[in-house]
C-alpha cells in the first residue's frame, strides 16, 4: 500500500496570504542564494487555519544546512509575529537535499507525504512512492525517542508556565503522532487531523484507551499537572518502545 500525500492542493486563507508570502521573501533575502525550496505543512496551506489560535509550520531545504544561521531564523519569527498576530507562532526545520533524497522513510515521507512546496522545485517529487510496511515504520520512528526525551527535558525544567503549556501540547501531539505511525498498516494512510489519529489508534493500538484519552485532552488544554503528565507519557513511551521492539523482532524472525 503506497502513503498518498496529506495536502493534494495548496488553500491559503485570504488571512494568511501576506503573511506566508512575507515570511518566504524574507527568508530568500536573508538566505539568499542557500536555499533550494521551501515548504509547508498544517493548517495554513490546508486552508483551515483559525486566525489568533494556528501556528504556522515551514520547512526549507538547502544544499547545506549549516548555512542556515539559526539566530537570524530566529529574529526573523520574532519581527513576523509581531508584524502578523494573526498567526501564534511560526516553527521552521531545516533539512539538506540529501536528507530528504538518502532518508526516504524520514526526510523523504516529511517532505513528499506531509509539506507541500510554496517556493522552488518540490525535492519530493525525487522520492520514490512510500509503502507502508514495518520496515518504512521502524525507520520513521528511527528519531522518535530521542526527540521525546528532549522534550521531556524540556518539559522537566520549564518554569514559566507559557513554555509548560507549549511542551505539553507539542509533547501530546508528538506522542500521538507516534502511535499513530503503529497503525499505518490498518489505516492505509497518513492523517494530519488529531482526531482521526486519535479515534484510529483507540481502533486498532492495544494500548490503554485512558492514556490516549488524557494525552489528546492534554493536546487541548494543556493546563495539566507536570508531573502527572509525565507520568502518564512514561506509560506510554513505554508501550510505544515496546511495540517498536516487537516489529522489529518480528521482522528480523522473517527476515
Amino acid at each position: 500500500m503506497i502513503l498518498e500525500k496529506v495536502i493534494n492542493k495548496i488553500i491559503i486563507q485570504s488571512e494568511y496570504k501576506d503573511f506566508v508570502d512575507k515570511y518566504k521573501d524574507t527568508i530568500l533575502s536573508e538566505f539568499e542564494g542557500k536555499i533550494h525550496s521551501i515548504y509547508m505543512c498544517g493548517s495554513i496551506p490546508k486552508g483551515t487555519a483559525t486566525p489568533f489560535k494556528s501556528d504556522a509550520d515551514f520547512t526549507i531545504v538547502g544544499v547545506n544546512p549549516k548555512d542556515i544561521d539559526y539566530e537570524r531564523l530566529s529574529n526573523i519569527k520574532d519581527k513576523l509575529l509581531e508584524e502578523y498576530p494573526v498567526v501564534t507562532k511560526i516553527d521552521t526545520i531545516i533539512c539538506s537535499i540529501d536528507d530528504v533524497l538518502s532518508k526516504p522513510n524520514e526526510w523523504g515521507f516529511w517532505v513528499k507525504i506531509i509539506c507541500v512546496c510554496i517556493y522552488g522545485h518540490d525535492v519530493g517529487e525525487k522520492v520514490p512512492p512510500i509503502i507502508i510496511s514495518p520496515e518504512f515504520i521502524l525507520d520513521l520512528n528511527t528519531e522518535t525517542k530521542e526527540e521525546v526525551d528532549r522534550i521531556h527535558r524540556l518539559l522537566s525544567n520549564a518554569t514559566d508556565n507559557t513554555m509548560k503549556t507549549r511542551y505539553i501540547k507539542g509533547y501530546s501531539k508528538r506522542l500521538i503522532r507516534a502511535l499513530y505511525s503503529l497503525v499505518l498498516e490498518d489505516t492505509g494512510a497518513w492523517q494530519d487531523d488529531i482526531i482521526k489519529m486519535k479515534n484510529a489508534i483507540l481502533n486498532y493500538c492495544e494500548i490503554d484507551s485512558a492514556l490516549v484519552d488524557y494525552l489528546y485532552a492534554s493536546y487541548l488544554d494543556s493546563n495539566v499537572l507536570v508531573e502527572e503528565f509525565l507520568g502518564i507519557t512514561a506509560e506510554v513511551n513505554s508501550y510505544f518502545e515496546n511495540a517498536l521492539n516487537a516489529m522489529a523482532a518480528s521482522r528480523t524472525s522473517f527476515g
